[in-house]
């Protein structure tokens, strides 16, 4: 894929650099400023960005809005955020138009190079991809406002693996069960949520994101 990263510390923007071209990616931008970094995009018309968050000259959140621009300007754009910490405000305002086509990762998860690329891919895809401490965050955020009392322990687990962005099958291999099990699991949170069915784990993952924004 074509991927234009933004990102203010040199050595972790090399890095990714690195990384996503021995992957056999094509980096056509990276930049450590947010007005060149959506001057890239516009030009280079990209599968994916990769932004942080913080970025000069304030290093509170230029990286994020440019990262909402992109996703208003060229929603066809996967758009991976990172950042160092869990900031559960700045994940829900990448959902809150289309929880798809985007992801949060926290920093020190581009360390598991086979996870990150992965996030990257299912993001370009039209997929998502949440650190699993983010949407820790958001279920726990619904749990505190007694919504997801419905659901059993094992359905939350379902729950926060299918918000992530994994599929039926890494659903299993994650948490040891079987396929029909997962599959049982998941058709009873959409009944409990009064979530509509979907036809595949794209459109659920949609309906469960949207559902931990509303």
């Amino acid at each position: 894929m074509r991927v234009v990263i933004a990102e203010d510390s040199v050595l972790l923007r090399e890095g990714l650099v690195r990384l996503l071209a021995d992957s056999g990616h094509d980096v056509v931008a990276a930049t450590g400023q947010a007005e060149d970094f959506l001057r890239a995009v516009d030009v280079q018309q990209p599968d994916a960005v990769v932004v942080d968050v913080r970025m000069p000259p304030a290093f509170t959140d230029e990286g994020l809005r440019a990262a909402l621009v992109v996703r208003r300007r060229w929603p066809d754009i996967g758009v991976l955020v990172l950042s160092q910490y869990v900031e559960e405000r700045y994940a829900t305002e990448l959902i809150s138009d289309r929880p798809h086509g985007v992801g949060y990762l926290l920093k020190d998860r581009v360390a598991d190079l086979t996870e990150f690329l992965e996030a990257l891919s299912r993001v370009a895809a039209g997929g998502t991809a949440f650190d699993p401490q983010v949407v820790s965050e958001l279920v726990g955020r619904r749990r505190r406002d007694g919504v997801l009392d419905v659901l059993s322990a094992r359905e939350r687990e379902v729950l926060e693996l299918m918000a992530e962005g994994r599929s039926n099958r890494g659903i299993c291999e994650k948490l040891v069960l079987s396929p029909k099990t997962v599959e049982t699991h998941v058709n009873s949170i959409f009944g409990k949520l009064d979530l509509p069915p979907a036809p595949d784990d794209h459109r659920r993952v949609l309906a469960v994101l949207a559902f931990l924004n509303s």
